[in-house]
């Protein structure tokens, strides 16, 4: 079963819950080794997306929401997550296209354009203990679901497990972007707080989408 625009809106509203609830966790792990704020930007992001699902016209599409996400972020968030996350949103987007309902292999495309635009924007890589580290795993599972076969539920359950992962195997990291990166050594043993913000949300995006499969 594809994935439509109401499943795209559920995303977004479960999205806004889930980062709330774990706003306090962002920010602690932020404050370990960055600027002590992603909890509180992501939080702030997400809520002003909230009123504007209400304005979205009829006929428009799980990538129209994308965008609506992208530009709100892009305005709203501070430091360098609201580029980055506006980027993938953007770029997610644009791969969704007109479509009005997303299968396995749409979502696994859009998942990887997300990931390819957060590594143009960032310029980072896999070990660089960023939101890559768990983007990056998620793509590779989401593809592979695809290729198996799975539908959109499936691939979307594959990649959210794989960025959970991904965000924990930041830990033993060194952090070589971002404020980060100013710790060397001392960031070790630390989570990055955008790996996890990503694991959260594209948890979301599976939790909605085996709801909408009636799973």
């Amino acid at each position: 079963m594809g994935l439509d625009i109401t499943w795209a809106v559920d995303w977004v509203r479960q999205s806004a819950q889930v980062i709330s609830e774990h706003r306090v966790e962002l920010l602690t792990l932020d404050r370990e080794i960055g600027d002590g704020d992603h909890g509180e930007n992501m939080d702030r992001g997400f809520q002003a997306v909230l009123p504007k699902l209400d304005d979205l016209s009829a006929g428009s599409t799980p990538g129209d929401v994308l965008k609506l996400v992208a530009t709100t972020l892009i305005s709203t968030v501070g430091g360098a997550a609201g580029p980055l996350y506006g980027t993938a949103y953007l770029k997610a987007a644009a791969a969704a296209g007109d479509a009005v309902a997303l299968d396995g292999p749409a979502i696994a495309a859009i998942l990887a354009a997300g990931r390819d635009g957060v590594v143009a924007r960032g310029k980072a890589e896999s070990g660089d203990k960023t939101m890559v580290d768990a983007w990056t795993p998620a793509v590779e599972a989401a593809e592979a679901a695809a290729a198996d076969g799975m539908d959109a539920a499936g691939v979307l359950a594959a990649a959210a497990t794989a960025a959970e992962a991904g965000a924990v195997a930041t830990e033993p990291l060194i952090a070589r972007k971002g404020r980060a990166s100013y710790l060397g050594e001392r960031s070790v043993g630390h989570r990055d707080p955008g790996a996890e913000s990503s694991a959260l949300l594209l948890r979301a995006a599976a939790d909605t989408a085996a709801a909408a499969a009636g799973a």
